[in-house]
């Protein structure tokens, strides 16, 4: 009985092994059970193809992206189990981070611009999208094309003290100056870096001052000149001067001829020229008498087309010290409260007033033979 005991147990053991596949041992020997079936395991392909989403800026697919700006950065993240190949972006090979991020630099074109996106992993699996970018110029108005391209510079020149003891001196025409001075830069787009204010002006400040001014003027800069002081219209000659303060009553090699500032406004490659003067400057700068019309530009046209504008207080009158002419044109630049101002607009609101208040007749138009177009100055408002 204990035999067949000792037998079955032995079965048993058996097979159990054989089922384990496991080394038997015993303290007299040892063997192998080698007979289980062989396990395969089926690989399964990898069909999937890369996941794709874009970061920065959020674009769903399908929907509309709306931009103001000419160009933008996409920032996109692809991920897949088998490693990502290589992403483009129209056609564009881009770089990609281990953690699958790539970015796009985007030119836009005003309307709508398609842009194709396409990831392959290492599978030769594709995934594409499509986003659609509509660029939207902002608006861009005439005040901020002006402040972006231009720069208004101003030469401001205030003489009323004299070296020879033959020409009187003035009381007003340095304060005068003062004022305009700061009118234009605490309220008008001149800043003070590009603004030369010079009190009792030599010839030779005068001469320096235009030729550095004739340097760094670009066509696409405005410049605005002013003058007070005395000035001279010699009739024989048929010339007006401005007296500096080193002038000589009876010897003209300092006087400042009115010739030669016109020479200058043709050498200033400027997109407007104004010149303001407040002195008996003498008419035939003008090329025409008076400048008043019923013509009706918007500020861009008058903008658009070069100009050479002047503006005198008086023709060939004496021009009192207590100027009606610098004190009613300061305060129309002070009082006005729109963005935009032409030269003319500027003129015609204070010429009565001038005229009520002076026996002064300013006088107001294009200086002669130096490019003007028919455009005008345009005081731009901070």
């Amino acid at each position: 009985m204990k035999i067949y005991r000792s037998i079955f147990t032995i079965l048993l053991l058996l097979g159990y092994l054989m089922l384990n596949a496991q080394e038997v041992k015993s303290e007299k020997s040892s063997f192998h059970i080698n007979n289980l079936p062989k396990i395969q395991v089926k690989e399964i392909p990898d069909t999937d193809p890369p996941s794709m989403e874009f970061i920065s800026p959020k674009i769903l697919p399908g929907a509309r992206f709306q931009s103001n700006l000419p160009e933008l950065d996409l920032i996109g993240k692809v991920t897949d189990v088998s490693g990502i190949s290589f992403v483009s972006v129209n056609s564009e090979i881009r770089s990609v981070t281990e953690t699958g991020i790539f970015t796009s630099r985007l030119n836009l074109d005003p309307g709508e611009n398609l842009f194709r996106v396409v990831a392959m992993d290492q599978k030769e699996n594709l995934t594409e999208q499509y986003i659609l970018i509509e660029y939207t110029p902002p608006v861009v108005t005439l005040a901020e094309r002006i402040a972006r391209d231009a720069i208004y510079y101003g030469l401001i020149i205030g003489i009323d003290k004299y070296s020879d003891g033959e020409i009187q001196d003035l009381d007003n025409p340095v304060k005068d100056a003062e004022k305009l001075y700061r009118t234009l830069t605490q309220n008008y787009n001149f800043s003070e870096e590009h603004v030369t204010f010079i009190k009792n002006a030599t010839r030779e400040d005068i001469i320096r001052s235009l030729d550095k001014l004739g340097d760094v003027i670009t066509p696409k800069d405005n410049l605005l000149i002013f003058y007070a002081g005395h000035g001279w219209w010699d009739t024989k000659a048929n010339n007006g001067f401005w007296l500096p303060s080193d002038a000589d009553r009876y010897v003209k090699t300092n006087w400042f001829r009115n010739s030669t500032l016109v020479n200058y406004l043709k050498e200033i490659d400027s997109k407007h020229t104004l010149l303001i003067t407040d002195a008996c400057f003498g008419g035939s700068i003008f090329k025409t008498r008076s400048a008043f019309g019923s013509r009706e530009k918007a500020y861009e046209k008058l903008y658009e087309l070069p100009s050479r504008k002047a503006m005198t207080s008086g023709n060939f009158t004496e021009v009192p010290d207590r100027s009606s002419f610098t004190k009613f044109l300061i305060q129309r630049l002070n009082e006005n409260e729109e963005t935009y101002l032409s030269s003319e607009q500027l003129f015609s609101s204070f010429r009565l007033a001038v005229i009520n208040n002076s026996d002064a007749i300013p006088m107001y138009g294009e200086i002669d033979k130096v490019g003007d177009e028919g455009g005008d100055f345009i005081f731009l408002k901070k």
